[in-house]
């Protein structure tokens, strides 16, 4: 079935990230400009909330002009406006929400407002280099949605469609890694870091445990690492030094090993044709390779630079969304939207 052209701007911001797009189609990329506060959160270790917000306020208005100017568009041009709703922060989403709202007042077209893990599931129907070769994922499909806060399968049939199978019980992966990453004194990001050291240690020199959980799609990461900070504390006793390169392998073995087996398996038992892996984990080199090497399902793995937050994603679920009139008041709040959490 073909679908009814259209152009959407995206907006999010449910972190530290100002970001603004303009798709067409939910898959041609026109536009993606991404702000980021990396550096400004890297003395903290973290995402300092506030600050966050704040810097969303500066710089909101600069980004979402620079994505219109890039695609050679105006707001009057655009079909809709997509937003990130939620999940994310609080103070962050309302900067992009009420910009999206005013924006929208003023335009005249629907606002859309977008769950921030919908949008990770459907940067892999994007095309940015606007390829021909480039196919969309075929239902039914498995996502497994890996980022800083969550950890999740989701079975699709259809667009828009999702069965939740399992998620984290604790903590997700990619906060798992921020927490190993300010263990062992590596840099912020975590993710980046501990895949950065991991390349110069052993994987195995570590037999740090892997919960499969039996019986269950649901992952738990809080043992793995608990296992890892006892070692550490073992070794910091023993008044030796820290492994870090070896410690950094044999945790990132520990959960991407833990990721790529539940989700094949869940992909086998549910018979579907085709597996998407996204969010910000999505980008962990191991996690790629080792999907890519052992399922029997054809894999969509988002480019690097569609695995962080970014707006392109949030503009391509928007159309979706767009053509079924699934639009939004301009009252909703920033918060995450159901069926995705």
């Amino acid at each position: 079935m073909s679908l009814p052209p259209a152009r959407i701007l995206g907006i999010e911001t449910s972190c530290d990230e100002t970001a603004a797009a303009v798709v067409s189609d939910g898959r041609v990329v026109k536009s993606n400009v991404v702000a980021s506060q990396i550096d400004l959160h890297a003395q903290y270790g973290g995402v300092f909330p506030e600050l966050a917000s704040r810097e969303h306020v500066k710089v909101i208005d600069v980004v979402v002009s620079e994505a219109l100017r890039q695609a050679h568009v105006n707001p009057q041009e655009i079909d809709a406006i997509a937003v990130t709703q939620g999940p994310g922060l609080a103070g962050s989403l309302v900067v992009g929400l009420n910009f999206a709202k005013g924006l929208a007042l003023a335009s005249g077209k629907p606002l859309i407002g977008i769950n921030h893990l919908e949008g990770h599931i459907y940067s892999a129907w994007l095309n940015p280099t606007n390829t021909a070769t480039h196919q969309p994922p075929r239902f039914p499909l498995l996502a497994l949605l890996v980022s800083g806060g969550h950890s999740e399968l989701i079975l699709m049939t259809d667009h828009l469609t999702y069965q939740r199978l399992g998620g984290t019980l604790d903590d997700a992966a990619g906060e798992a890694f921020d927490k190993i990453a300010r263990l062992l004194d590596l840099p912020y990001p975590g993710g980046p870091s501990v895949q950065e050291a991991s390349a110069a240690g052993k994987d195995t020199a570590f037999a740090f445990p892997k919960a499969m959980l039996e019986d269950s799609w649901d992952f738990s990461f809080s043992g793995v690492k608990t296992a890892v900070l006892r070692t550490v504390e073992a070794l910091q006793e023993e008044g030796r030094p820290l492994p870090v390169e070896d410690l950094a392998a044999s945790f990132q073995a520990a959960v991407i090993d833990v990721l790529v087996e539940k989700t094949l398996l869940a992909a086998q038992e549910h018979k579907v044709r085709e597996i998407i892996v996204a969010g910000g984990v999505s980008a962990n080199q191991r996690l790629r390779e080792k999907f890519l090497a052992e399922s029997k399902h054809p894999v969509h793995i988002p480019p690097l630079f569609l695995c962080t937050d970014n707006a392109a994603m949030i503009a391509g679920a928007g159309y979706f969304h767009y053509v079924k009139d699934d639009f939004s008041p301009f009252d909703i709040d920033a918060l995450p939207t159901w069926p995705l959490s």
